[in-house]
Protein backbone atom coordinates (compact mmCIF):
# COMPACT_ATOMS: atom_id res chain seq x y z
CA UNK A 1 0.00 0.00 0.00
CA UNK A 2 3.02 2.32 0.95
CA UNK A 3 4.71 1.42 -3.12
CA UNK A 4 1.00 2.02 -4.54
CA UNK A 5 0.98 5.49 -2.34
CA UNK A 6 4.35 6.46 -3.48
CA UNK A 7 3.59 5.53 -6.94
CA UNK A 8 0.26 7.66 -7.32
CA UNK A 9 2.51 10.70 -5.78
CA UNK A 10 5.43 10.47 -8.10
CA UNK A 11 6.18 13.44 -9.75
CA UNK A 12 7.46 13.61 -13.63
CA UNK A 13 11.11 12.69 -13.93
CA UNK A 14 11.16 11.41 -10.57
CA UNK A 15 12.09 7.17 -10.69
CA UNK A 16 10.20 4.84 -9.18
CA UNK A 17 11.47 2.49 -5.96
CA UNK A 18 12.33 -0.75 -7.02
CA UNK A 19 10.70 -3.69 -5.23
CA UNK A 20 12.62 -6.18 -4.10
CA UNK A 21 10.06 -9.23 -5.37
CA UNK A 22 12.15 -12.00 -3.20
CA UNK A 23 10.03 -10.57 -0.55
CA UNK A 24 6.80 -11.54 -2.23
CA UNK A 25 7.42 -14.39 -4.52
CA UNK A 26 9.32 -17.85 -2.98
CA UNK A 27 10.80 -19.30 -6.44
CA UNK A 28 12.27 -22.65 -5.46
CA UNK A 29 16.20 -23.13 -6.32
CA UNK A 30 17.70 -26.11 -6.79
CA UNK A 31 18.23 -28.70 -3.70
CA UNK A 32 15.50 -29.44 -0.86
CA UNK A 33 13.14 -27.04 0.57
CA UNK A 34 10.86 -27.49 3.83
CA UNK A 35 7.62 -25.49 2.68
CA UNK A 36 4.58 -24.66 4.62
CA UNK A 37 1.35 -23.53 2.87
CA UNK A 38 -0.46 -21.32 4.86
CA UNK A 39 -4.52 -20.29 5.71
CA UNK A 40 -5.06 -17.39 2.77
CA UNK A 41 -5.91 -14.61 3.81
CA UNK A 42 -7.68 -13.05 1.16
CA UNK A 43 -10.31 -16.85 0.83
CA UNK A 44 -9.98 -18.77 4.34
CA UNK A 45 -11.82 -21.87 2.59
CA UNK A 46 -9.43 -22.29 -0.18
CA UNK A 47 -5.45 -21.09 0.30
CA UNK A 48 -5.29 -21.54 -3.88
CA UNK A 49 -6.09 -18.83 -6.15
CA UNK A 50 -6.01 -19.60 -9.71
CA UNK A 51 -4.92 -16.50 -11.62
CA UNK A 52 -5.14 -15.88 -15.70
CA UNK A 53 -2.66 -14.31 -17.91
CA UNK A 54 -2.00 -13.41 -21.11
CA UNK A 55 1.67 -14.01 -22.09
CA UNK A 56 3.15 -13.02 -25.76
CA UNK A 57 1.93 -9.64 -25.89
CA UNK A 58 4.75 -7.50 -23.81
CA UNK A 59 7.81 -8.39 -22.40
CA UNK A 60 6.08 -9.94 -18.93
CA UNK A 61 2.80 -11.22 -18.59
CA UNK A 62 -0.31 -9.39 -18.28
CA UNK A 63 -2.95 -9.75 -15.90
CA UNK A 64 -6.83 -10.90 -17.90
CA UNK A 65 -9.29 -8.75 -16.59
CA UNK A 66 -11.91 -12.00 -16.33
CA UNK A 67 -9.49 -12.25 -12.84
CA UNK A 68 -12.28 -9.61 -11.76
CA UNK A 69 -15.47 -11.27 -13.39
CA UNK A 70 -14.87 -8.29 -15.96
CA UNK A 71 -15.12 -8.56 -20.05
CA UNK A 72 -11.48 -9.12 -21.89
CA UNK A 73 -11.16 -8.55 -25.01
CA UNK A 74 -8.75 -11.01 -26.21
CA UNK A 75 -10.48 -13.53 -24.31
CA UNK A 76 -13.77 -12.35 -26.19
CA UNK A 77 -11.79 -12.25 -29.42
CA UNK A 78 -10.24 -15.54 -28.70
CA UNK A 79 -13.73 -16.86 -28.59
CA UNK A 80 -14.88 -15.24 -31.38
CA UNK A 81 -12.51 -16.96 -33.68
CA UNK A 82 -13.67 -20.55 -32.32
CA UNK A 83 -16.96 -19.87 -34.12
CA UNK A 84 -14.89 -20.07 -37.73
CA UNK A 85 -14.45 -23.08 -39.24
CA UNK A 86 -11.01 -22.19 -40.14
CA UNK A 87 -8.13 -24.13 -38.77
CA UNK A 88 -5.58 -20.68 -38.44
CA UNK A 89 -8.73 -19.30 -36.48
CA UNK A 90 -8.20 -22.29 -34.11
CA UNK A 91 -4.65 -22.27 -33.93
CA UNK A 92 -4.63 -18.24 -33.02
CA UNK A 93 -7.29 -18.73 -30.50
CA UNK A 94 -5.30 -21.48 -28.32
CA UNK A 95 -2.39 -18.82 -28.77
CA UNK A 96 -4.26 -16.03 -27.39
CA UNK A 97 -6.14 -18.00 -24.74
CA UNK A 98 -5.58 -16.79 -21.33
CA UNK A 99 -2.96 -19.14 -19.16
CA UNK A 100 -3.69 -20.18 -15.54
CA UNK A 101 -1.04 -20.07 -13.21
CA UNK A 102 -1.94 -20.76 -9.36
CA UNK A 103 -0.38 -19.01 -5.87
CA UNK A 104 -0.59 -20.06 -2.88
CA UNK A 105 0.55 -18.79 0.48
CA UNK A 106 3.88 -20.57 1.74
CA UNK A 107 6.93 -19.68 4.58
CA UNK A 108 9.26 -20.98 4.24
CA UNK A 109 11.34 -23.88 6.78
CA UNK A 110 14.22 -21.45 8.42
CA UNK A 111 13.35 -18.37 7.05
CA UNK A 112 9.48 -17.88 8.59
CA UNK A 113 11.29 -14.16 9.83
CA UNK A 114 10.78 -13.26 5.99
CA UNK A 115 6.99 -13.75 6.62
CA UNK A 116 4.74 -15.33 3.64
CA UNK A 117 5.43 -15.16 0.22
CA UNK A 118 3.51 -16.32 -2.70
CA UNK A 119 4.49 -19.88 -4.62
CA UNK A 120 3.61 -19.88 -8.64
CA UNK A 121 3.35 -23.32 -10.12
CA UNK A 122 1.33 -24.89 -12.76
CA UNK A 123 -1.30 -27.65 -13.31
CA UNK A 124 0.61 -30.55 -12.19
CA UNK A 125 1.87 -29.70 -8.65
CA UNK A 126 -1.62 -27.81 -8.12
CA UNK A 127 -3.12 -31.80 -9.30
CA UNK A 128 -0.45 -33.54 -7.06
CA UNK A 129 -1.92 -30.94 -3.53
CA UNK A 130 -5.51 -31.05 -4.69
CA UNK A 131 -4.82 -35.18 -4.30
CA UNK A 132 -3.29 -34.65 -1.46
CA UNK A 133 -5.92 -32.46 0.44
CA UNK A 134 -8.67 -34.62 -0.90
CA UNK A 135 -7.11 -37.45 0.26
CA UNK A 136 -8.59 -37.66 4.24
CA UNK A 137 -5.77 -39.38 5.83
CA UNK A 138 -3.82 -36.35 5.63
CA UNK A 139 -6.19 -33.93 7.10
CA UNK A 140 -6.20 -30.18 6.30
CA UNK A 141 -2.31 -29.68 6.05
CA UNK A 142 -3.01 -25.41 6.29
CA UNK A 143 -4.03 -25.95 9.60
CA UNK A 144 -2.62 -23.77 12.52
CA UNK A 145 -1.75 -26.29 14.98
CA UNK A 146 -2.40 -29.52 13.32
CA UNK A 147 -0.91 -28.92 9.36
CA UNK A 148 1.60 -30.64 7.67
CA UNK A 149 4.50 -29.34 5.89
CA UNK A 150 5.83 -30.39 2.54
CA UNK A 151 9.48 -31.34 1.41
CA UNK A 152 9.86 -29.78 -1.82
CA UNK A 153 13.07 -30.62 -4.07
CA UNK A 154 13.96 -28.64 -6.97
CA UNK A 155 15.53 -30.18 -9.86
CA UNK A 156 16.88 -28.43 -13.29
CA UNK A 157 15.19 -29.44 -16.17
CA UNK A 158 14.25 -28.62 -19.40
CA UNK A 159 10.55 -27.95 -20.95
CA UNK A 160 10.33 -27.17 -24.95
CA UNK A 161 14.10 -26.43 -25.24
CA UNK A 162 14.30 -24.21 -22.35
CA UNK A 163 16.07 -24.77 -19.08
CA UNK A 164 13.71 -24.92 -15.92
CA UNK A 165 13.67 -25.56 -12.71
CA UNK A 166 11.05 -28.68 -11.75
CA UNK A 167 10.02 -29.48 -8.52
CA UNK A 168 8.48 -32.69 -6.93
CA UNK A 169 6.83 -32.23 -3.08
CA UNK A 170 5.62 -34.92 -0.58
CA UNK A 171 3.94 -34.55 2.68
CA UNK A 172 5.77 -34.58 5.53
CA UNK A 173 4.36 -37.85 7.82
CA UNK A 174 4.18 -35.73 11.47
CA UNK A 175 1.63 -33.09 11.97
CA UNK A 176 3.54 -30.13 13.51
CA UNK A 177 1.77 -25.83 14.23
CA UNK A 178 2.62 -23.02 11.98
CA UNK A 179 5.03 -21.21 14.85
CA UNK A 180 5.51 -21.08 18.60
CA UNK A 181 5.80 -17.79 18.39
CA UNK A 182 2.21 -16.03 19.07
CA UNK A 183 3.50 -12.62 17.06
CA UNK A 184 5.12 -14.40 14.09
CA UNK A 185 1.70 -16.27 13.54
CA UNK A 186 -0.62 -13.47 13.38
CA UNK A 187 2.27 -11.72 10.81
CA UNK A 188 1.74 -14.85 8.86
CA UNK A 189 -1.70 -14.98 8.13
CA UNK A 190 -2.41 -11.02 8.27
CA UNK A 191 0.65 -9.80 5.99
CA UNK A 192 -0.15 -11.44 3.09
CA UNK A 193 0.48 -10.15 -1.13
CA UNK A 194 -2.34 -10.53 -3.18
CA UNK A 195 -0.95 -10.85 -6.55
CA UNK A 196 -3.80 -8.91 -8.16
CA UNK A 197 -2.39 -5.87 -6.38
CA UNK A 198 1.30 -6.50 -7.48
CA UNK A 199 0.74 -6.98 -11.54
CA UNK A 200 -0.50 -3.48 -13.16
CA UNK A 201 -4.44 -4.16 -14.29
CA UNK A 202 -5.09 -3.10 -17.89
CA UNK A 203 -8.18 -1.84 -18.29
CA UNK A 204 -10.61 -2.84 -21.64
CA UNK A 205 -9.77 -0.48 -23.87
CA UNK A 206 -6.16 -0.89 -22.77
CA UNK A 207 -5.98 -4.65 -23.54
CA UNK A 208 -8.42 -3.74 -26.85
CA UNK A 209 -5.40 -1.85 -27.86
CA UNK A 210 -2.65 -4.31 -27.14
CA UNK A 211 -4.52 -6.89 -29.02
CA UNK A 212 -4.65 -4.42 -32.26
CA UNK A 213 -1.08 -4.19 -32.60
CA UNK A 214 -0.56 -8.13 -31.80
CA UNK A 215 -2.85 -8.54 -34.77
CA UNK A 216 -0.75 -6.31 -36.60
CA UNK A 217 2.79 -5.82 -35.52
CA UNK A 218 4.37 -4.12 -37.95
CA UNK A 219 2.78 -0.79 -36.65
CA UNK A 220 3.91 -0.54 -33.63
CA UNK A 221 5.67 -3.76 -31.94
CA UNK A 222 8.24 -6.58 -33.72
CA UNK A 223 7.00 -10.55 -34.03
CA UNK A 224 8.04 -13.02 -30.96
CA UNK A 225 7.59 -10.24 -28.13
CA UNK A 226 9.63 -12.69 -25.69
CA UNK A 227 8.60 -12.92 -22.21
CA UNK A 228 9.87 -11.79 -18.70
CA UNK A 229 12.64 -14.01 -17.50
CA UNK A 230 11.83 -16.69 -15.81
CA UNK A 231 8.78 -16.84 -16.80
CA UNK A 232 6.39 -20.22 -16.91
CA UNK A 233 4.05 -20.72 -18.99
CA UNK A 234 1.97 -23.86 -19.39
CA UNK A 235 -0.96 -24.96 -21.08
CA UNK A 236 -4.64 -24.74 -19.65
CA UNK A 237 -6.09 -28.50 -20.54
CA UNK A 238 -8.76 -27.90 -18.09
CA UNK A 239 -12.20 -27.54 -18.87
CA UNK A 240 -13.34 -23.84 -18.21
CA UNK A 241 -16.05 -23.65 -15.35
CA UNK A 242 -15.87 -19.97 -15.08
CA UNK A 243 -19.32 -17.80 -15.30
CA UNK A 244 -17.86 -15.57 -18.30
CA UNK A 245 -17.07 -18.58 -20.54
CA UNK A 246 -20.67 -19.82 -20.15
CA UNK A 247 -22.51 -17.03 -22.16
CA UNK A 248 -21.09 -14.54 -24.73
CA UNK A 249 -22.88 -11.95 -26.19
CA UNK A 250 -19.71 -12.21 -29.38
CA UNK A 251 -21.78 -13.08 -32.55
CA UNK A 252 -20.71 -15.45 -34.90
CA UNK A 253 -18.66 -15.07 -37.31
CA UNK A 254 -20.31 -16.51 -40.53
CA UNK A 255 -17.09 -17.38 -43.11
CA UNK A 256 -17.92 -19.98 -45.89
CA UNK A 257 -15.62 -22.03 -47.29
CA UNK A 258 -15.61 -20.48 -50.63
CA UNK A 259 -15.30 -16.88 -49.52
CA UNK A 260 -11.97 -14.93 -49.15
CA UNK A 261 -10.03 -15.61 -45.79
CA UNK A 262 -10.59 -12.76 -43.42
CA UNK A 263 -7.68 -11.17 -42.36
CA UNK A 264 -7.06 -10.99 -38.24
CA UNK A 265 -6.97 -7.07 -38.27
CA UNK A 266 -10.90 -7.59 -40.50
CA UNK A 267 -11.89 -9.73 -37.43
CA UNK A 268 -10.71 -7.45 -34.65
CA UNK A 269 -12.76 -4.33 -36.16
CA UNK A 270 -15.79 -6.29 -36.91
CA UNK A 271 -15.87 -7.91 -32.92
CA UNK A 272 -15.09 -4.35 -31.81
CA UNK A 273 -17.05 -2.41 -34.36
Amino acid sequence: MRLKLAGLQQKPGQTYEKIDYTKIFWKPKVGNHQVRIVPSLHNKQNPFREVFFHYGFAKGPILALTNWDEKDPIVEFAKGLRKSSDKDDWQLARKLDAKMRIFVPVIIRGEEQLGTRLWEFGKEIYQQLLGIAADEDYGDFTDIQEGRDFTVEATNGEVAGRSVVKCTLRPKPKQTPITGDADLLQRILDEQPDILNINRKYNFEDLKSVLEKFLNPEDDIEDNIPLAPNTRVEENDYPSDLPWDKKSDVKPYTLENNAPKTSNVDKFDGLFK
